[in-house]
């Protein structure tokens, strides 16, 4: 990794803001959940009334005055604000507390570079690292800000810090291009699950909100699972079969958390393009947390950065064990399709519902049903079977094939089509699903 993280149990303060506009404000729970999550030893939280950020320093003289005593006091190592920070306010905070300063964007990307476990995971992590500061590496070459002639100390005409972002842009320029190749071997595995018919399906949502527990429950996996802020980074993919619909494709993927870093969301396009372009998503939701509707919200808004705001979506209310009186359940629209299921990933009750609702959504424009094809439709019948679409085949009296298939509707009427038949000259007997 490039930029080095030191050891877990630096010693920190917790800056949180008050008095900011609602839509920029933290919550300082989650920030306290997150500074645990990266490993940071807490030894102080301080809450600052501020509604005019000040350019220089974010906060008021005063108050930097005394978190420099505090920071003394405490012997911290480290002040994270719950924040985003420019370049120049990090810089001067440190000089103002003698110590490393961290804003929640830096935060989020350590815990990130704890968590990467992949090849394709680190590099994701190490761009959004690289985009984050290169805008920050001046702080650490003040002293070598000025070109120096004479004997032994004339260069390549560039100073160090110039030095840093021509090699900084070169690993950018790299990192960008292997994460383009894992994108293209993404795309070319998913157009070979659609060729081969098999559905997408994408859980998302909030950080934390039981995603991996729910994978795991669901396909007998063992992916890592934990009650911290991104224990899953790198996705996941696994076949799942479902009684009344076959084979389906399940991912877990990294979860979203309220003002997502752009940069993150850029860095990790191809890993969240598995989202973008599932056939189904399972918005996995904290059925326990009091701020759940906030957390919906900023789903559906990172939903939207990444173009799969209209896809069709099953919400999935998860932790029920946790609430009283409420049992696992499908929650139905006015026509009748599942809206949400109401259920535990952790105990497992209500696993069954969320394959029902799973099939019922996938399977509506599903064929499922016998057809009779005289002797002289062999080639037809080859293609059925080449589709992997044929549950049973048996012969009638009269030398007839019947198939009992299960299959798009779609790809049935494009291949009956072909012979110059209608699907319905086929049918033997149906059901649709």
């Amino acid at each position: 990794m490039f930029f080095e993280r030191p050891g877990g149990g630096e010693r920190a303060i917790l800056v949180h803001l008050e008095g900011q506009d609602p839509e920029a404000r933290e919550d300082p729970q989650e920030f306290l959940e997150l500074a645990r999550s990266a490993g940071a030893d807490t030894v102080a939280f301080v809450s600052v009334s501020r509604h005019q950020p000040t350019a220089k320093f974010l906060i008021g003289s005063g108050k930097v005055d005394e978190l420099h005593d505090l920071v003394k006091a405490e012997k911290a190592e480290l002040v994270i604000f719950n924040h985003i920070l420019t370049p120049s306010q990090e810089r001067n905070l440190e000089r103002a507390f003698e110590c490393r300063v961290l804003d929640r964007t830096g935060l989020i990307l350590d815990i990130f570079a704890q968590r990467a476990r992949t090849h394709e995971g680190k590099l994701q992590v190490e761009l959004a690292q690289l985009n984050h500061m290169s805008t920050r590496l001046v702080r650490g070459w003040t002293h070598l800000e000025r070109q120096k002639g004479g004997i032994g100390l004339r260069g390549p005409g560039e100073t160090q810090l110039e030095t840093d972002r021509r090699l900084l842009r070169v690993r950018i320029r790299q990192i960008k291009q292997r994460l383009e190749k894992v994108r293209s071997q993404r795309e070319q595995a998913r157009r070979g699950r659609k060729r081969a018919d098999i559905p997408a399906v994408s859980l998302v949502g909030y950080t934390n909100a039981g995603k991996s527990t729910l994978f795991n429950s669901l396909t007998a996996s063992e992916v890592y699972a934990a009650d911290q802020l991104f224990a899953t980074l790198d996705p996941t993919l696994r076949r799942l079969e479902l009684d009344d619909l076959g084979p389906i494709v399940l991912a877990d993927t990294v979860g979203f958390i309220r003002h997502l870093p752009h940069k993150l969301v850029e860095a990790f396009r191809a890993t969240l393009e598995e989202s973008a372009n599932a056939d189904l998503l399972l918005h996995v939701i904290d059925a326990h947390e009091p701020e759940r509707m906030a957390q919906i919200e900023q789903v559906l808004a990172v939903l939207g950065e990444i173009g799969a705001e209209g896809l069709p979506m099953l919400e999935v209310y998860n932790k029920v064990d946790l609430l009283e009186n409420v049992e696992p359940h499908i929650q139905r629209d006015e026509e009748g399709k599942p809206e949400r299921v109401w259920l535990s990933a952790r105990d497992g009750s209500g696993l069954e519902l969320l394959e029902q609702a799973v099939a019922e959504l996938l399977g509506e424009d599903l064929f499922v049903g016998t057809l009779r094809l005289p002797q002289r439709f062999g080639r037809l019948r080859a293609q059925f079977f080449a589709l992997g679409a044929v549950q049973t085949e048996e012969h009638d009296e009269a030398g007839d094939i019947l198939l009992a298939v299960r299959l798009p509707r779609v790809e049935l009427n494009r291949l009956v089509s072909r012979e110059g038949w209608q699907p319905s000259e086929f049918l033997e007997q149906h059901t649709l699903q």
